[in-house]
């Protein structure tokens, strides 16, 4: 696999002088080769330096490379890829097992092109790659066959930095919130960047993945999380994700940036769950609080007013218990009889606030519906 260029490694450290000149040769051998935008040019320059420390964490972002064929998505995934450490390159035509297998047996970077899954045996055993990987200590559990052809369960290590690149988004949220995504061909390729890669593309790149092991060897015992960077307008999820690129960023500019991609993600994720039922649900139930003095609201009043106001949106009956199911289910909401009729209890209102502000609802507190 070696000799295949399928894992990428380093022959030798190579002294690299100052961060500041690591971190600029970095990124000058990303802008010859790629097109990407200012701000993630930076990023993907600083992700780099990030997977030769990721031993150092335990928790990783991933970034993502989106766009329609004929994007530049592949040559991204090559240049920064190339530079990674131990960067293993896989495609959507590879079967799952020698994913698994070479994730542990090298911990390095995996470099996933095509990571859009077309069937769902794929599809479940990838994304559990990608659920699990960001995340230290959680390997996954598959069953092999040994020598005397008996099959025990082995865990696999897939924690580490990921790079992949898709056409479209995937359909788990959680999974979305790991990305640090560049939309790829949104503009017209710059005029300097070569449409095929120079003879001396891969001796540049082991000479900066040569430079980077030293790098490595001069930052691993130094480099630590640096909780002060968390930003309190994002959510835990991404502030959890974002916190070691922070901590291994130096340029403050670059972190104000980093920072303000996170709280545009977040507010797609915020609008994204303003579409689900459970908003709605939410909504009705915030407004019905808000307006009433008394210490329950019936379930009944949440599904009358759900009705008239979303019904025309289901094929399927609205009913108490559909209802009464999304509020304990899906919100977490307890619900319990009372004089034979199922009621929410008008309780903890700090957390029904902080449910309004994860979905995007911002009625609790203000005026009574009208009815």
């Amino acid at each position: 696999m070696i000799k295949n260029d399928v894992v990428l490694l380093p022959s030798e450290p190579s002294i690299y002088g100052s961060e500041g000149k690591l971190v600029a040769d970095v990124q000058d051998f990303i802008h010859r080769h790629v097109d990407f935008s200012s701000s993630f040019e930076k990023v993907a320059t600083y992700y780099v330096l990030l997977t030769w420390l990721y031993d150092a964490f335990n928790e990783l972002p991933y970034l993502r490379l989106r766009g329609d064929y004929g994007s530049g998505k592949t040559r991204a995934l090559l240049t920064i890829g190339s530079l990674c450490y131990r960067g293993f390159f896989a495609s959507g035509a590879s079967t799952v097992s020698p994913i698994f297998h070479t994730l542990n047996a090298f911990r390095g970077t995996l470099i996933f092109d095509e990571a859009d899954f077309r069937f769902s045996d794929e599809k479940a055993e990838m994304v559990k790659i990608l659920n699990n990987g960001n995340v230290s200590g959680l390997p996954v559990l598959r069953t092999m066959m040994n020598h005397q052809r008996e099959f025990n369960p082995q865990a696999f290590h897939v924690f580490g930095p990921k790079i992949v690149a898709t056409r479209g988004s995937y359909d788990d949220k959680g999974l979305e919130s790991r990305f640090i995504t560049e939309e790829m061909g949104s503009r017209r390729l710059r005029s300097d960047i070569p449409i095929n890669l120079p003879e001396s593309f891969k001796d540049e790149a082991r000479d900066l993945r040569n430079k980077l092991l030293l790098y490595r060897f001069h930052r691993r015992m130094d480099i630590k999380l640096d909780e002060r960077l968390a930003d309190p307008r994002l959510e835990p999820r991404l502030n959890q994700i974002l916190l070691p690129l922070l901590s291994v960023v130096s340029d403050e500019r670059l972190r104000t940036e980093l920072r303000s991609m996170a709280l545009d993600a977040q507010h797609s994720l915020v609008a994204d769950r303003g579409l689900l039922v459970e908003a709605q649900v939410l909504e009705i139930l915030a407004e019905l609080m808000a307006g009433s003095d008394r210490s329950v609201v019936p379930v009944s009043d949440i599904v009358a007013i759900f009705i008239e106001r979303y019904g025309f949106e289901y094929e399927r009956a609205i009913t108490n218990r559909w209802i009464g199911s999304i509020l304990r289910k899906r919100l977490n909401i307890g619900t319990y009889k009372s004089h034979g009729v199922y009621v929410v209890p008008i309780g903890d209102r700090s957390r029904l606030e902080l449910l309004c502000t994860r979905y995007g609802v911002s009625v609790i507190g203000g005026a009574p519906p009208a009815v």
